[in-house]
């Protein structure tokens, strides 16, 4: 079966530059990468096909070769001379070429490449679970926290290295913290086993850290917690994570919040709810009661005569701080009719002698317009 044109294959014309070369080579990978078509074999053999027809191009004197002869130019005893890739890509990725390109697309599918670069690494971010009251999240707060975790060595400044000396570079990697085999199609780089990916190894090693770089110690932190913050806020604090190897920098410490349930008030964004038990004589009537706020204050709130179970009052500006705003919330009080209970028996004689006098109609509105309407259904019934 006849091989595809290497330029068809790319989709590039023959007087593509090297820039146009590596872009569409990096868009054909990325299509057939055996990563993205997981068991789709024609995938597979167009992924090898790409990476073959990029190997030639990108060569000038290979592509001057194919250009001349073909494919031809690389088949055993070919005019290109020595069957260098009549069984895989015989010695073509020694220098940087397929394994650098190939780690600059897919590097980042992986989280990017580790170790090389002497080895060093961000340190790890920590987390913090902080429990506040409703209060505290109303006003703010300044708290003080004591995190355990890792930071730098002070002996060594983080080398890892005995006062004095240096971390040497790794002979085994030449100080890149990977080592390339070769396997069949593709040369895979691998952590190095002997600097595990640093590209340094430390010879004396620092008698506090124990060559590591880095000490535990628990620090103690001064947090400050905006007025207005919500369930679940996160607030992050640069540089306050765990320390980095090998002089990189320190990781970040993220504090979440926690309110914790209040006893009076329930939250929604910014405005407050609670339920308020009021005497039935209070809610026929009408009246002034008392109420708290977030603020631990009291403030008074009038009741309409007539008031029904289950009504919304509303107290503008009474609710939570609004987070970066010097505004409010509001609160809203829902009242509760309460039913008088455990009566004396002049307490009932006055009750049936006013329920005897309320059965004039006007006195309950809702409840002599529901039974009205049964009354109708009943006679509809017995019809």
């Amino acid at each position: 079966m006849a091989k595809e044109d290497y330029y068809e294959l790319l989709g590039v014309s023959k007087d593509a530059s090297a820039a146009e070369l590596k872009s569409a080579y990096r868009k054909q990978a990325m299509k057939y990468h055996p990563d993205k078509n997981p068991g789709d074999t024609e995938a597979e053999v167009k992924f090898k096909q790409v990476n073959e027809a990029y190997e030639v191009l990108k060569d000038q004197e290979k592509r001057a070769a194919y250009d001349r002869f073909g494919h031809a130019a690389f088949e055993q005893g070919g005019p290109g001379g020595g069957g260098g890739f009549g069984g895989g890509f015989g010695g073509g990725f020694g220098g940087g070429g397929f394994a650098d390109v190939f780690d600059e697309i897919f590097g980042a599918m992986g989280g990017g490449r580790r170790g090389g670069g002497g080895g060093s690494s961000r340190g790890a971010d920590l987390r913090y679970n902080m429990a506040i009251t409703l209060e505290e999240a109303f006003e703010g707060k300044k708290a003080e926290i004591t995190i355990p975790g890792s930071v730098q060595c002070d002996e060594c400044d983080g080398t890892g290295a005995e006062p004095g000396s240096q971390p040497v570079t790794c002979p085994t990697c030449n100080g890149h913290g990977k080592v390339r085999a070769q396997q069949g199609f593709f040369t895979i780089e691998r952590t190095c086993p002997s600097c595990h990916g640093k590209g340094k190894m430390v010879k004396n090693p620092c008698k506090a850290c124990h060559g590591v770089g880095r000490v535990e110690k628990e620090k103690t932190l001064q947090v400050t917690i905006p007025a207005g913050v919500e369930d679940a806020t996160r607030i992050r604090l640069a540089g306050e994570g765990e320390a980095g190897t090998n002089g990189a920098p320190p990781g970040d410490l993220y504090i979440f919040l926690d309110i914790q349930h209040h006893r009076f008030f329930q939250r929604e964004s910014a405005n407050l709810y609670c339920r308020i038990p009021i005497p039935m004589s209070k809610a026929a009537l009408g009246g002034t009661i008392e109420v708290p706020t977030i603020e631990g204050t009291r403030t008074r709130i009038n009741i309409p005569a007539g008031t029904q179970s289950g009504q919304q009052l509303r107290l503008r500006g009474k609710g939570m701080t609004i987070l970066r705003s010097q505004a409010r919330g509001d609160m809203f009080v829902e009242v509760s009719v309460e039913t008088p209970v455990n009566l004396t028996d002049r307490q009932k004689e006055l009750l049936e002698e006013f329920d005897e006098i309320s059965r004039e109609e006007g006195s309950h509105p809702e409840s002599e317009g529901f039974f009205s309407k049964m009354k109708e259904i009943w006679k509809d019934l017995t019809d």
